[in-house]
C-alpha cells in the first residue's frame, strides 16, 4: 500500500510539472485557427518508463526542462537549419504567441505578420479589436494582431520585407531597413526606414494622399486617417491608410502595390526580424 502511495505521489508530480505544457497558454492560438500538433518546437509531453521504472528518474528530470523551457522572442532566434513552419514565440514581457516563421527567405529568420491571398477564405473587414489581436489560419492567410506586431518590434530595432506577387504571379519585394509600430495610445502609428527592391516605393509615397509611412491604423470601427471618410469601411480593410491609400493589402480579392499592380495581385506577405546592422 505504502509502496502504491509512493507511486501515485509521483505520477501526481509529474502531471503538476506537465499541466503548463499540456494547456499552454497560448493566447492566439483558438484566433488564428491553430493546431497544437503542427507546431514545431512544442516539448515532447510523452512519459517514457521500461517495465521496472529504471528510467522514471530521466523523465522527470526532462518534465522539469520542458516546465522551464524558454521560447523564442521572434523568429531570428530560432536554430540555424530550423524549416519554415509555425512555432511557439514569447515576445519580451508577453505570453506565448503562435506565429508563422520564414526560413528558406534571405537568411531566414523572419516572423510572417501577415499572409495573404486573392481568393482567401478571410472577408478581411473586421472590427479594430479583432485587428488587435489577430485572426485567420496560421497556415494559410492570417493578420498576426496590431497589438502583437508591436510587442515584437519594440524588442530590438526591426526590418520589414514585403513580398508581393504580381498579376502574372511575379515575386516582387519592397525591403525597408526600420520598421516600428507605436503603441495604440499612439494608434499603432507606422514607421519605415529607407526602401530597396524590386516591387517599387509604394509605402513612403512623397503625395499625402497615398502614404502609409507614419500612419495611425484604421479599421471599421476607428477611423484614423486623413481622408474625409473612412477608408477601412469604404475600401475593405484594416490598414496604415492616409487619404487614401497606395497599397492595400489586407482586403479580399484586390490586393493593390502602387503601380506594380493595381487590385489584382495574386498575393502578399509581410515579414519582420532584427535589422542585420544593431
Amino acid at each position: 500500500m505504502a509502496a502504491q502511495h509512493s507511486h501515485l505521489l509521483f505520477f501526481t508530480c509529474v502531471l503538476a510539472l506537465l499541466a503548463p505544457l499540456l494547456a499552454v497558454d497560448i493566447e492566439n492560438l483558438n484566433i488564428l485557427k491553430g493546431n497544437l500538433d503542427e507546431i514545431i518546437n512544442l516539448p515532447t509531453q510523452e512519459l517514457n518508463s521500461d517495465q521496472d521504472g529504471g528510467n522514471m528518474r530521466q523523465s522527470r528530470s526532462n518534465d522539469l526542462q520542458q516546465a522551464e523551457h524558454r521560447w523564442p522572442k521572434d523568429c531570428s532566434e530560432l536554430p540555424a537549419g530550423s524549416p519554415s513552419g509555425i512555432y511557439i514565440i514569447q515576445p519580451t514581457g508577453l505570453h506565448q504567441l503562435v506565429v508563422y516563421c520564414e526560413m528558406n527567405v534571405t537568411d531566414g529568420g523572419w516572423t510572417v505578420i501577415q499572409r495573404n491571398r486573392y481568393n482567401t477564405e478571410i472577408t478581411w473587414a473586421e472590427s479594430w479589436s479583432t485587428y488587435k489581436y489577430g485572426f485567420g489560419n496560421v497556415q494559410t492567410d492570417y493578420w498576426l494582431g496590431t497589438e502583437y506586431i508591436y510587442q515584437i518590434a519594440k524588442q530590438k530595432v526591426y526590418q520589414v520585407k514585403f513580398v508581393i506577387w504580381d498579376a502574372t504571379n511575379a515575386t516582387k519585394f519592397a525591403d525597408y531597413n526600420l520598421f516600428s509600430v507605436e503603441d495604440m495610445s499612439q494608434g499603432y502609428r507606422l514607421r519605415l526606414g529607407t526602401y530597396t527592391g524590386t516591387a517599387g516605393d509604394a509605402m513612403t509615397s512623397t503625395s499625402s494622399s497615398y502614404v502609409h509611412d507614419n500612419m495611425k491604423f484604421s479599421a471599421k470601427d476607428q477611423d484614423q486617417d486623413t481622408y474625409s471618410g473612412n477608408c477601412a469601411s469604404n475600401y475593405g480593410g484594416g490598414w496604415w491608410y492616409s487619404a487614401c491609400y497606395s497599397v492595400r493589402l489586407n482586403v479580399k480579392g484586390a490586393i493593390t502595390w502602387g503601380s506594380l499592380c493595381n487590385g489584382n495581385c495574386k498575393a502578399s506577405v509581410i515579414l519582420i526580424k532584427p535589422a542585420s546592422y544593431c
